[in-house]
């Protein structure tokens, strides 16, 4: 799941972009709305963290110019207030979900997790190809019955492909959509990421390389998918 949080007070922003990348999360983080509103409209996110109260660019302004985009990225409003009027207001602008702060991290979490799972086309919370199980919201991969200990990166490449149905998924995407903004777009990252995650699944084998395009979980020879 990519991410974007937009909130400037740094020390906030900042623990909030580790907080979800601890949870396997790339999250990028803009300290002002006007780099916001210009990030939010180069690189598709699934969820946008977004503080009301900005320099620059109003956290309105970007709400309402996201919804008017037709962008499929919801809206996590942030503000320091937590009245009803506020809340109604916020939501009346387009926003997703509010959550007033102060807050509490594990409920931001499940706030953005449940927004991201709502992306068109939408995906049930666990995702299931043959003998493998991923469960999204408690990060649980198993094969066989087995659990699986897999990185964050492993965790979200697989989700990707899980989510894909059977599509093939580019490097470029993968990269785009489990890499943050600092991620080398020439690296061989996905690629090795690739590899170690093939050996921890084992066999038979699930994911297979299309030549030229990407990669693809071959879900056809299995009948089933979740």
């Amino acid at each position: 799941m990519r991410v974007l949080v937009i909130e400037d007070e740094s020390n906030l922003a900042d623990a909030i972009a580790r907080g979800l990348r601890r949870e396997g999360m790339a999250v990028d983080v803009a300290y002002d709305g006007t780099d916001g509103h210009e990030m939010a409209f180069i690189t598709r996110y699934d969820v946008v963290v977004l503080d009301r109260d900005l320099p620059g660019m109003h956290g309105d302004e970007i709400c309402a110019a996201l919804v008017s985009s037709g962008a499929l990225t919801r809206v996590l409003m942030l503000t320091a207030s937590g009245s009803v009027a506020d809340r109604v207001e916020g939501l009346q602008l387009g926003a997703d979900d509010y959550l007033p702060k102060p807050f509490d991290f594990t409920e931001l979490v499940a706030r953005v997790r449940a927004l991201g799972r709502r992306a068109t086309p939408a995906t049930p919370p666990v995702l299931a190809v043959a003998d493998l199980v991923l469960d999204q919201a408690r990060h649980v991969v198993t094969r066989a019955g087995r659990p699986l200990d897999l990185t964050r990166k492993e965790f979200g490449v697989l989700e990707e492909l899980l989510k894909a149905d059977g599509g093939v998924v580019s490097s470029e995407e993968l990269l785009e959509r489990v890499w943050d903004a600092n991620a080398d777009p020439f690296t061989t990252t996905v690629r090795v990421t690739m590899n170690t995650l093939r050996k921890k699944l084992g066999d038979p084998a699930l994911i297979e390389t299309v030549v030229g395009a990407g990669y693809r979980v071959r879900v056809e020879e299995t009948g089933a998918s979740a």
